[in-house]
C-alpha cells in the first residue's frame, strides 16, 4: 500500500450525515418519506428510525446542488489511497455494476475479451448489454472435487495465441470458494502484449488490509479490480468500489462508464458505509483481520474433528489447483454424512436459523469476517454438530450427474446480446439439446451460469442441471426455473 499524507481519520461521506443532521438541514426533495416522517410507522420499527433517518439525497441534501464540498470524491482520493491504487470509484448497484464499467471501458467497441469461463452471471449480462464477444479462458477444473480454481498463467497465454486481437483479460479471484488466482503471472502474460487485466476481486475486498491473506490484485499488477465492500468489508449490500492504476486503461474513460451505468440516485447509507469501513480498516484493519484469521484456524480444526465432515484446504492448492486460498472461506464437505450441501444448508436455515455462503452437490460454506468471535463460532460449531447428528434421519442425497470440463468448452454460435436479443422460441429441455441457449442458466449460489447466452446447449449440461435441480439446486434466472422448458434462439 501507498499511502500519501491524507488524514485517513476522516471519513468524508459519513461526517456529511452527521453534518446534515447537527444542523437540522430539511429538503423539499426525494426520498419522499422525508427522514422517515412519512415513512409507515410498521416498517419504521422494524427498519428502524435511524436507517430512514440517514437515507439522504446526495447532491442537494449531504453536499449542495454543484457537489461543490466534494465529500465523495475526496472519500474516493481516500479509499484509493488506502490500497494504493491512481482512482477508485464508488458504486451503489454492487460489483454488477462495477465489473459492466470495467468491460466497457476496456472492451466496449473493440469486440473481444477473454474472460475465464467461471464469470459471474453478471459479466454475462456484461456482455449483453455492451455487444463484447467473449473469449473464453479455461479454467483449472478439478475432475475429484466437481469445482473451479481460477484460470493458469498457461491457460490464459494459450488463450492469446488463440485471440491475440482481444482488448484485455477479465478473470475472477478468489472464486466464490475462496481460491485465488496467480494475478502478479496473470498480469505480466497481459502486459507483454500491452494488454490490460481486470480482477472481479467482489470476494476480496479485504485482501489490502493484511499480509496473511491473499495478494490484492493491484498490488500483483492488474490494471482495474472490482470489490464488493459488502462481502467480506463491514459495508451495506450493493457497496462496491472500482479501482484502476496504470496507463493501459484511461481512468476518464473508466470514470465515464462508471457514471454511464450509474444510477442518477446513489444511496448516501452505501456511499457512508463505504467510507467509514475504509477508515476502520486503515486504523484497525491487521488487528482486526489477524483476530479473524485466528479464528478460522481454530473452526477449521474443531470442524474437522465433527465425524462425517471434511474441512477443504490441501486439495484447494495443490499444484493443479489454485494458487493461493483465502481461509476465513471454511469450505467443508458433507457427502460423507449421506447428504448433499443444499440439504445441510436447508436443514440448518430450519432448525438453527443458521444461514451458509454457498451450498452445492456436496459441501457448504461458511464465510467468516472480521464481525465473527467466539459466540458466532460456537454457533457454527454447535449447528454442524447438531447436522450430523440429525444426518441419518434426512433422505439420502439424489444423485447429481456432473459434467466433465469439456462439456463447458464450447465455442459460441451468437454473442449472448444477439442470442438475448434475437428471435427466440421454447422448447422442451430435451429438444433443446444441440441448439443455441437464448436465456441465461445459473445455479445460485454462487452465480456461475451453466448455460450461457449463444452457446450450443449440451445434453451433459442438460442433465447436470436436471438432476441438480431434483437434488436441491437453485436455478432463478430462466423463464422456467424447473427447466422442464429453454428458450432457444429461433435461428
Amino acid at each position: 500500500m501507498r499511502r500519501r499524507s491524507l488524514d485517513h481519520s476522516r471519513a468524508p461521506m459519513l461526517d456529511a450525515v452527521a453534518a446534515y443532521h447537527r444542523q437540522e438541514r430539511y429538503g423539499f426533495t426525494p426520498p419522499g418519506h422525508r427522514q422517515g416522517r412519512g415513512a409507515d410507522p410498521r416498517a419504521r420499527d422494524i427498519l428502524g428510525a435511524d436507517t430512514y433517518r440517514s437515507d439522504l439525497l446526495a447532491s442537494a441534501g449531504v453536499d449542495d446542488r454543484s457537489s461543490s464540498h466534494g465529500f465523495l470524491s475526496e472519500a474516493e482520493e481516500l479509499m484509493a489511497d488506502a490500497v494504493g491504487a491512481q482512482q477508485a470509484f464508488f458504486s451503489t448497484a454492487g460489483s454488477s455494476l462495477s465489473v459492466k464499467a470495467a468491460m466497457l471501458a476496456v472492451a466496449g467497441g473493440k469486440g473481444q475479451l477473454l474472460i475465464g469461463r467461471d464469470a459471474h452471471k453478471s459479466i454475462v449480462a456484461g456482455l449483453i448489454f455492451s455487444g463484447v464477444e467473449p473469449r473464453w479462458v479455461d479454467v483449472r477444473y478439478d475432475k475429484q472435487l466437481h469445482l473451479a480454481h481460477p484460470p493458469s498463467p498457461q491457460q490464459l497465454e494459450q488463450a492469446w495465441e488463440r485471440h491475440p486481437d482481444a482488448a484485455g483479460a477479465l478473470i475472477v479471484s478468489p472464486t466464490p470458494y475462496g481460491t485465488c488466482a496467480d494475478i502478479a503471472a496473470l498480469a505480466d502474460v497481459c502486459h507483454r502484449r500491452g494488454k490490460p487485466l481486470i480482477i472481479d476481486e467482489a470476494w476480496g475486498a479485504h485482501l489490502p488490509f493484511h499480509e496473511d491473506l491473499p495478494t490484492w490484485a493491484m498490488n500483483a499488477g492488474a490494471d482495474i479490480c472490482v470489490v464488493s465492500v459488502h462481502k467480506m468489508g463491514a459495508g451495506f449490500e450493493q457497496g462496491s468500489v472500482l479501482f484502476s492504476q496504470g496507463d493501459l486503461v484511461d481512468a476518464e474513460h473508466l470514470s465515464a462508464c462508471a457514471d454511464l451505468l450509474m444510477t442518477t440516485s446513489p444511496n448516501t447509507l452505501v456511499y457512508a458505509g463505504i467510507d467509514a469501513w475504509r477508515r476502520q480498516m486503515v486504523e484497525h484493519g491487521d488487528q482486526l483481520l489477524s483476530d479473524a484469521l485466528a479464528l478460522a484456524k481454530d473452526v477449521r480444526a474443531r470442524l474437522g474433528k465433527l465425524e462425517g465432515l471434511h474441512v477443504l484446504h490441501d486439495e484447494l492448492i495443490s499444484r493443479e489447483a489454485s494458487h493461493d486460498l483465502d481461509l476465513l472461506q471454511v469450505l467443508f464437505d458433507v457427502s460423507a454424512l449421506g447428504i448433499n450441501g443444499y440439504q445441510a444448508a436447508d436443514w440448518l436455515r430450519e432448525n438453527c436459523r443458521l444461514d451458509v455462503g454457498l451450498s452445492d452437490h456436496r459441501r457448504i460454506l461458511a464465510t467468516l469476517s472480521m464481525a465473527d468471535d467466539s459466540e458466532t463460532a460456537d454457533r457454527l460449531l454447535a449447528a454442524m454438530q447438531r447436522l450430523v447428528t440429525a444426518a441419518a434421519t434426512l433422505p439420502a442425497a439424489k444423485t447429481v450427474d456432473l459434467p466433465d470440463s469439456p462439456a463447458f468448452e464450447v465455442e459460441p454460435v451468437l454473442t449472448p446480446r444477439d442470442a438475448f436479443f434475437g428471435p427466440t422460441r421454447t422448447v422442451a429441455s430435451a429438444e433443446a439439446i444441440g441448439q443455441v441457449c437464448a436465456e441465461q442458466v445459473t445455479p445460485y449460489p454462487p452465480g456461475i451460469p451453466a448455460l450461457i447466452l449463444g452457446e450450443r446447449i449440451s445434453a451433459e449440461l442438460v442433465d447436470y442441471l436436471r438432476t441438480g435441480l431434483a437434488a436441491g439446486m437453485v436455478l432463478p434466472d430462466p423463464a422456467d426455473q424447473q427447466l422442464k422448458t429453454i428458450r432457444i434462439a429461433d435461428l
